[in-house]
């Protein structure tokens, strides 16, 4: 690897996939140029910025793309017109799932294709979205390096009791254990959190990664202990469109009396409820809030509550709660939540300062809280960059 080259990140969402390049260099990859590939409208659009904002690049399609290749290669021209010939070494995916051979970030060849594409019916909703782009880019540049980084990673190494499910334990062998998610996402906070306030790294911390998918990450020593996502990303916190955690039994019921077929009812779990199903208004926290309807302020106050119930039972992982930390979209930029589930956490000693939470600062606790509060903001797309780099070095190596 020479300091010019530079790997491509992509980050498949529902219905748009963010992208990051960045150019390798000894100490940290930089960013060069970020982007959005928006599959919500009938004309597909392409945008790519300069880390500070400015439109380098914006194209919309006439027609559908479902695949999403023309914009691949509209977005691999774009970077060789602007950032040279031979510059990209490799594209970083971030896959969902990686069940329970993929502790790390590898090398995509057809055999870990293959198995990836296997755990479809553990996040139906995310692997597919997450694997296209691998095989739109092998069909344009079938000899370019695709690296897989995985949101199940970080939570790897969580242990019974937490990882069981309270099912016949043949179940078990088979694969049925709670993997979590947003491990990329936690990955990156807790390093953060390492580096900014190095005092609490060691102790009992959780991260709620909160936006359109919610879940809750416990950390004793920087390393993931239990999180509220289980085998698939249904589970914990009330999102955008998905349920969180259900009893069991709501799901027989809409089975066995309401005769939903099973193709309806995963609809209805990953599209149809959450926010969006409480509200019958919207699965956007920013439309809820500025909404004056009982149903908004229904859906918004079952979130918070939700989020405070988890957290406290990720304090009980922990025994004991030393920093709460929010990140993700919501817990970025919605300071109401954040102050509503401080409020709620009050008889564990969290205590947000307002004006610091109004401002979205660092450090968001007041004096007086037995709890470190902090905002955070995330960053998937370096995570990846850190771990396709590594991956280059070691195959450098290697060879």
């Amino acid at each position: 690897m020479t300091a010019s080259d530079a790997v491509l990140v992509l980050n498949a969402g529902s219905s748009s996939i963010k992208f990051g390049l960045f150019e390798i260099s000894a100490a940290e990859p930089v960013l060069l140029c970020k982007g959005l590939l928006d599959e919500h409208e009938a004309k597909p659009r392409l945008v790519a910025k300069s880390p500070s904002g400015e439109t380098l690049f914006e194209k919309q399609r006439e027609e559908p793309d479902a695949a999403g290749g023309h914009l691949f290669a509209d977005v691999l021209a774009f970077i060789e017109d602007r950032f040279g010939h031979g510059r990209l070494r490799a594209v970083g995916h971030r896959i969902v799932h990686g069940g329970p051979d993929y502790s790390g970030p590898v090398e995509l060849n057809e055999e870990v294709y293959t198995k990836l594409e296997a755990l479809t019916p553990l996040a139906p909703l995310h692997q597919p979205r997450c694997l296209a782009p691998v095989h739109t880019v092998r069909t344009i540049k079938p000899d370019l390096t695709q690296i897989a980084c995985f949101d199940t990673a970080f939570h790897h190494g969580i242990a019974p009791p937490a990882s069981r499910f309270a099912i016949p334990r043949h179940y078990e062998a088979r694969g049925l254990r709670r993997y979590g998610f947003h491990g990329l996402s936690f990955e990156y906070v807790s390093g953060r959190l390492a580096h900014i306030a190095p005092e609490l790294a060691a102790k009992r911390t959780v991260i709620a990664h909160l936006g359109n998918g919610a879940s809750l990450c416990a950390l004793r020593d920087g390393r993931s202990v239990d999180t509220t996502m289980g085998l698939t990303p249904l589970d914990g916190l009330v999102m955008g469109t998905r349920c969180g955690a259900i009893d069991p039994g709501v799901l027989l019921y809409l089975l066995q009396h309401e005769k939903i077929s099973i193709e309806d009812l995963q609809h209805l779990l990953y599209h149809e409820s959450g926010l969006l199903g409480v509200s019958g208004i919207s699965a956007d926290m920013r439309t809820l809030l500025a909404s004056s309807e009982d149903s908004a302020r229904e859906a918004v106050d079952l979130f918070t509550f939700r989020a405070a119930q988890e957290i406290a039972m990720m304090a009980n992982t922990l025994g004991g709660l030393d920093a709460l930390v929010f990140t993700g979209g919501i817990g970025e930029h919605a300071k109401e939540i954040r102050r509503s589930i401080g409020e709620r956490l009050a008889w564990l000693g969290v205590r947000i300062d307002a004006a610091a939470n109004d401002a979205a600062r660092e450090r968001i606790n007041a004096d007086n809280s037995a709890i470190d509060v902090l905002v955070i903001p995330t960053n998937e797309e370096l995570t990846i960059a850190r771990h396709c780099v590594a991956v280059l070095q070691a195959t450098r190596t290697v060879s």
